[in-house]
């Protein structure tokens, strides 16, 4: 008998959920559609975010959070988390030196170019922060849920996300590398379009969109968020008579916890 191949082991990423109220819709949460070429989720709505980076890691990077968490593998989660929010879509949980505020969107424009150099490498996220004088907002962050790939999967990513409320005066903006398209949209029409196919949503996506949906600000999902315990989720798959089903623990509190997965048959 051949020998069962050892699972992957699950990359660490962080995935920012930013939210807004509008005036007429309610609730919204910026998405962004990753390019097709990416290996994972290609030509899916998701939620910013990647891998993070050994700099993100950096001991020396502590004293340039505030509200950070101690725990040194939870704040490099934080760390990447915003910084993957900042390249990716073009927003900056971060305060000037002597400022409680975040920075400005003016001051955001005068930024912008830092967005390619970070994600090339050519600049440190360090040096980026010494020399525009700059802290990291962790505690803007409100963390909501952590997933891990299943052990069958290939490529596989252990990844936290977090919540926070969009600075009302930046423009978030897709980067066109690894998201084509970005769009503010209420979680109620993510779920719709999903079900009619008009949209591609992966699983963990979907469920993590739901439990969004039903809170009707941004105050009312992060007041839940920060009520709700973290339940680490690794799906795993199930043979029934009906078919294969995908399982999620009960208790991490999604709407649904099981799911039966779409026949192969040709």
């Amino acid at each position: 008998m051949a020998e069962s191949k050892a699972a992957a082991t699950p990359l660490p990423a962080a995935t920012i959920v930013l939210l807004r109220d509008d005036p007429e819709e309610g609730l919204e949460i910026f998405m962004v559609v990753r390019h097709h070429q990416i290996d994972f989720a290609s030509g899916a709505l998701v939620f910013p975010g990647g891998k993070i980076d050994e700099q993100d890691a950096d001991p020396a990077l502590e004293a340039y959070c505030d509200g950070a968490d101690p725990d040194p593998v939870m704040r490099a989660m934080q760390i990447g988390a915003i910084r993957e929010a900042f390249e990716e879509a073009g927003v900056l949980l971060a305060r000037e030196a002597e400022s409680r505020q975040l920075v400005s969107g003016e001051r955001l424009a005068t930024l912008e170019h830092y967005r390619t150099s970070l994600h090339s490498g050519e600049v440190s996220l360090k040096a980026f922060l010494d020399a525009e004088q700059l802290r990291l907002a962790c505690d803007a962050l409100v963390r909501f849920a952590h997933w891990v790939t299943p052990d069958m999967m290939p490529k596989r990513f252990d990844t936290h996300f977090f919540i926070a409320r969009a600075p009302e005066d930046h423009v978030l903006l897709h980067d066109g590398h690894e998201s084509v398209d970005s769009v503010w949209i209420r979680p109620q029409q993510v779920l719709s379009d999903a079900a009619a196919g008009q949209r591609t949503v992966i699983f963990p996506t979907l469920r993590n969109v739901e439990k969004l949906a039903e809170a009707a600000t941004v105050d009312a999902a992060i007041t839940a968020a920060e009520a709700q315990p973290i339940v680490t989720v690794t799906p795993w798959t199930e043979k029934r008579d009906d078919g294969v089903w995908l399982r999620i623990p009960v208790e991490a509190g999604y709407r649904i916890s099981e799911e039966r997965m779409p026949s192969r048959g040709g």
